[in-house]
C-alpha cells in the first residue's frame, strides 16, 4: 500500500500560525505522526508540502501511490484544477483539514473537493490525518 499525502498552501508554517486555529505542533510533528503510523499499518507513505496549485496537481497525477490524503488549505474553497485532477486519476482521496471547516468563515463551508473525494476529515487538529491514514488502510483492504 502506497499513500501520498499533500500538505497545501502555508501548511509549512504550521505551529507558528494562528496558533489558536492550526495549534502548536509544527508540520514536521505531524509528519513524523504520519510516518509512524503509516509504519504500524503496513503503509508507505510520501509526503509533500506544496504552496503551488500547479505542483499540487503535478504531484496528484504523476506520483505513485494507491491512495491520497490531501490537506488543500485555502485551495480547498477556490481550486477546480485540483479537484479536476482528483477526479482524473481516479484513486481514493481524502480531505483532511486541521480545522473545522464550517464553523469558521462562510467562504470556508465550501469545498471543491468534498465530491470527488472518498470522505473528508476536518476539525481534530494533527489526529485528522492519523484517522485519514486509518480510514485507507481501511479502504485499501477491501
Amino acid at each position: 500500500m502506497k499513500v501520498l499525502v499533500i500538505h497545501g498552501p502555508n501548511l509549512n508554517l504550521l505551529g507558528k500560525r494562528e496558533t489558536g486555529i492550526y495549534g502548536k505542533k509544527s508540520l514536521n510533528d505531524i509528519n513524523k505522526c504520519i510516518s509512524t503510523l503509516a509504519s504500524e499499518l503496513g503503509i508507505k507513505v510520501r509526503i509533500l508540502q506544496l504552496n503551488n496549485e500547479g505542483e499540487i496537481i503535478e504531484a496528484i497525477q504523476k506520483s505513485d501511490y494507491d491512495a491520497l490524503i490531501i490537506n488543500p488549505a485555502a485551495y480547498t474553497h477556490t481550486s477546480i484544477a485540483i479537484r479536476d485532477a482528483l477526479l482524473a486519476v481516479g484513486k481514493p482521496a481524502i480531505e483532511v483539514h486541521l480545522s473545522n471547516i464550517y464553523r469558521r468563515e462562510e467562504f470556508r463551508k465550501k469545498s471543491f473537493m468534498a465530491d470527488v473525494a472518498v470522505g473528508q476529515i476536518s476539525g481534530f487538529g494533527p489526529e485528522s490525518y492519523l484517522l485519514a491514514l486509518r480510514a485507507v488502510k481501511s479502504i485499501l483492504s477491501k
